[in-house]
């Protein structure tokens, strides 16, 4: 009896140490779980609870101003408000909108649907609507009902209108840079973005939001342009496509020694205020100072000659033999426009000799001729910080036909653009150096010191002799070449005139 009941005390006591290992595997279960969640992947859950229990809203920042050199503003972005709801908090939809539509001059059924369907969403964000009026805004201000809310916003503005359109561009309505500097210098005009949270309750209704993220204020730019003479520039070049009876053009004024932009319009133009429509002539916002390349036409005979100088024993007074106006270049018949015998070099430059530009090239060769033409900068990007730059169209040597030297050699089966030219004479007046255009004078941020775009060092790509002799003769073709319009009493000038023939594709000809 005593060892029976000795068996069952020993069988109790098993039981009892199994049940107490159980428990503590139990506890050591819970407590391993606990350490896992709690400081393993506490990180997972904190950023699964955020995730589920908030969310981002994305804060614009003001865009930095644009200024000319002088410190005139040519694009500012000014404060304006715009009406938020929370649609957990607001009242009925039919009551919400019955408030806010005729306030803001909105279509009071579209807005009852939009309340509706963020409610039944449980968003505690909605946008009513963008950049109010400074009447509307007071107006919701005096209603003093806890459920509107204005936020700070900014809206781009251009005071001088049209002036400058196709270097500065414009914004679309979240004000993203579109054309000009407005876009390609989106990351410094721009700032950096900051952010709204919005928090929810368990049921995932917008309960209350802050602003978790700061935005940055974008970088103030002034540019090189002169206000003065940019106006100018597009007044000139306006009236003269008029009188000219031509669809477009382009100007560009550029400071030799700096590479400093000082004007650069395109006709036709657009005023950056208004918003882009989707039947707008696209030819307004086209920038023909840089995007559209065109054969240069006699302009082009100044590198021709310049090359001369430059490869050859030709001097400004070596006598150029130009047929009577025609010359038969390997089959092809090329005519002058004057019956011209013999004409010195600087004459060729100053009557703008076609026949005489092609024996200066014949003398220069296909080689070196396209040597200069590459040194001149023709044939690729000269960098400007404007979007859609053309690096215009040089051919290799192999791509040339027979009588691809002659048609160079006037400025054809070439093809450049505005700035491109302007950087090419810009050698020539200031000693022989090819300098980048530069378009960005300074940049700051608001507060901040102003930091100075550094120039970038130009390249030698003629003797400044060389240049020397351009410029005189290039004077002559003021004084008394084709380019008499031009001269101006007290002044020293010089140029070159130009005019190229359109190549037709249809008649694969010139016309």
């Amino acid at each position: 009896m005593a060892f029976m009941r000795s068996q069952e005390g020993t069988q109790a006591k098993r039981r009892a140490t199994l049940l107490a290992l159980l428990l503590v595997c139990w506890l050591a279960l819970i407590v391993g779980r606990l350490v896992q969640l709690q400081v393993f992947r506490h990180d997972y859950y904190r950023g699964e609870s955020d995730r589920q229990t908030s969310g981002l809203i994305e804060i614009r920042a003001p865009r930095g101003g644009i200024f000319d050199r002088a410190g005139r503003t040519l694009a500012l972005s000014l404060p304006v408000e715009s009406v938020v709801v929370n649609p957990m908090r607001a009242p009925e939809p039919a009551v919400t909108a019955g408030i806010l539509a005729p306030v803001l001059g909105l279509n009071q059924r579209q807005l009852e649907d939009k309340l509706a369907a963020a409610a039944r969403q449980h968003r505690g964000f909605l946008w009513v609507k963008r950049r109010v009026s400074f009447a509307e805004s007071q107006r919701l201000r005096g209603l003093r009902l806890a459920w509107i809310e204005l936020r700070p916003e900014s809206q781009r503005a251009y005071p001088k209108g049209t002036l400058a359109a196709h270097i500065l561009g414009s914004v679309d309505f979240e004000e993203h840079g579109n054309g000009g500097v407005e876009q390609s210098l989106e990351a410094d005009l721009g700032g950096r973005v900051g952010a709204a949270r919005v928090i929810r309750d368990v049921i995932r209704r917008g309960v209350d939001s802050r602003t978790d993220v700061p935005a940055v204020l974008g970088k103030n730019l002034t540019l090189t342009i002169d206000e003065r003479i940019q106006h100018v520039a597009e007044r000139e070049l306006a009236k003269a496509v008029v009188e000219s009876r031509s669809q477009t053009g382009s100007v560009v004024a550029m400071d030799p020694k700096t590479g400093d932009i000082l004007a650069l319009a395109s006709y036709p133009s657009y005023d950056p205020n208004l918003p882009v429509r989707t039947n707008e002539d696209r030819e307004k916002r086209a920038n023909h100072a840089v995007s559209v390349p065109f054969e240069p036409g006699s302009v082009f005979k100044v590198v021709t000659v310049a090359a001369a100088m430059e490869a050859t024993s030709l001097t400004p007074e070596s006598v150029i033999a130009c047929g009577g106006g025609r010359i038969n270049l390997f089959g092809r018949v090329i005519n002058d426009h004057d019956p011209y015998g013999a004409l010195s070099v600087s004459e060729v430059l100053a009557k703008s000799s076609n026949i005489g530009a092609i024996q200066i090239a014949l003398a220069v060769g296909e080689r070196n001729m396209l040597n200069y033409v590459r040194r001149f900068g023709f044939g690729r990007s000269t960098g400007v910080p404007l979007p859609g730059e053309s690096a215009g169209k040089v051919r290799d040597l192999e791509d040339w036909g027979r009588t691809s030297i002659g048609s160079v050699a006037m400025g054809h089966e070439i093809s450049t653009t505005t700035v491109q030219l302007a950087q090419a004479i810009a050698a020539i007046a200031n000693g022989g150096m090819l300098i980048k255009p530069r378009l960005v004078l300074s940049e700051q941020r608001p507060g901040g010191k102003v930091e100075p775009a550094p120039l970038e060092p130009p390249r030698s790509i003629i003797r400044p002799e060389t240049a020397i002799t351009m410029r005189r003769m290039m004077e002559g073709v003021v004084l008394h070449g084709t380019g008499r319009s031009a001269r101006l009493e007290g002044y020293t000038a010089g140029g070159k005139t130009g005019s190229a023939q359109i190549f037709d594709p249809v008649c694969r000809c010139y016309t």
